[in-house]
């Protein structure tokens, strides 16, 4: 049960001075401000950060924007909750307190000066890990303190030892790059070759990171020259569908990987070097075990490689991917369906056989019924296309005149 209770609904009433202010809902993390007024941290945190300065009670201009944690009153929110476990409140968890910018700074400098031990600068940078991890407030502040170009400077350095190069790139992996961060990277084919031999790492947990950073790298990076040599680097194709590959049992390889893969293969010209690294059989086997967005991406992923000839081939000559991209239209998301019905278009315009395997699978039911829906209108210009092109499959009694279904080319994805 969630900790915004309904009093009426669940027979006790959460007592007024543990509401925060804001959102009136039971404070999770109370913070004090400096008129004195306590608020939940995440609530304040965002009326601060929308530009307001005063304190939301007492309309009294803040002095300043420090939060101090009142302890006090987060323990008897917390006995209360424990007295009121039999009407399903749930104990809210002791919050990790954001990272000190003091602090930040100092392990910044530690993990940054070669004249350190190695033990103290892995010390450091483990540290900065674990900081990095707990929250996204964390994240923002390391970043703020010139973080990032000093974990670049570290990651690439031929100085360094690459324990290291791993934890930076572990913490780099948390972090936003701005795009002369990326092109810092894109630019120098030594760092983006080093980035694609960490992919074949023997811990998949280097592999991984490295995988989220040249994700973020190829997406922060605006020139196309850029993105297509880091597309075109060594074998980091077979890098990233190794990771795609990889036990269910580590699912961050699973949401990464696809990431990764659908970045890649925004480059054009180096999309057949997916389909050669064993991107079809990865797609469509992995394809069930997906979350939403990243079920989105992937099938994103696949009808950008199914505008190429050997994707296309690759795909149509998997069993399982006709009667999949069928069942998904309508099923996941609308953008799901808009790129099952892309793929669709593709495989069926280049063969007759997927276009038999579709009509058998009931695509003919799921596209007259997508025209119909509050689906993407590109979704629909798709399905018009595909009905089109299926006119001569479709049984005699099925439908009467296929000609109420215009066709117009297909939108750039």
């Amino acid at each position: 049960m969630p900790v915004s209770l309904e009093p009426l609904d669940v027979g006790v009433q959460v007592p007024y001075h543990f509401r925060c202010p804001i959102s009136l809902e039971l404070m999770r993390d109370p913070v004090t401000v400096s008129t004195g007024q306590t608020y939940d941290r995440i609530s304040i945190e965002s009326w601060v950060a929308t530009g307001n300065t005063t304190c939301p009670v007492t309309r009294v201009p803040l002095s300043d924007f420090n939060l101090i944690p009142n302890h006090t009153l987060r323990r008897l929110i917390q006995e209360w909750c424990v007295a009121n476990r039999s009407f399903g409140v749930e104990r809210i968890p002791t919050p990790k307190q954001p990272a000190d910018p003091a602090m930040v700074r100092s392990l910044l400098n530690q993990a940054s000066s070669e004249t350190n031990p190695l033990h103290s600068r892995l010390s450091a940078l483990r540290r900065l890990r674990g900081l990095a991890r707990d929250s996204d407030k964390n994240r923002s502040v390391i970043s703020t303190h010139n973080a990032r170009e000093i974990l670049l400077s570290v990651l690439f350095s031929d100085s360094n030892s690459s324990e290291l190069s791993r934890e930076s790139l572990a913490i780099l992996a948390m972090l936003p790059l701005s795009e002369s961060e990326c092109v810092f990277v894109a630019s120098d084919s030594d760092r983006v070759a080093y980035l694609a031999s960490l992919l074949f790492h023997s811990s998949i947990d280097v592999r991984v990171n490295s995988a989220a950073v040249i994700e973020i790298v190829v997406a922060g990076t605006r020139s196309p020259e850029f993105r297509a040599e880091i597309s075109n680097a060594g074998e980091i194709f077979d890098g990233i569908i190794g990771i795609l590959n990889y036990p269910l049992a580590y699912p961050r390889a699973l949401k990464v990987g696809i990431k990764a893969l659908f970045a890649l293969c925004l480059v054009k010209q180096y999309r057949h070097k997916a389909v050669t690294a064993g991107a079809v059989e990865a797609l469509i086997d992995r394809l069930p075990d997906f979350e939403k967005c990243d079920a989105e991406r992937a099938l994103a992923t696949v009808e950008l490689l199914c505008r190429i000839q050997s994707g296309c081939a690759g795909f149509a000559a998997h069993a399982l991917t006709v009667p999949l991209l069928v069942k998904i239209i309508l099923k996941i998301s609308d953008r799901a369906t808009e790129y099952a019905a892309g793929a669709l278009l593709s495989l069926c315009s280049a063969s007759e056989q997927c276009q038999r395997e579709a009509v058998a699978a009931g695509v003919l039911t799921q596209l007259l019924l997508l025209v119909q829906s509050d689906c993407t209108e590109r979704a629909k210009r798709k399905a018009q296309m595909l009905l089109k092109l299926l006119r001569d499959s479709w049984p005699d009694e099925s439908f009467g005149n296929s000609g109420d279904f215009a066709c117009s080319d297909v939108v750039p994805f």
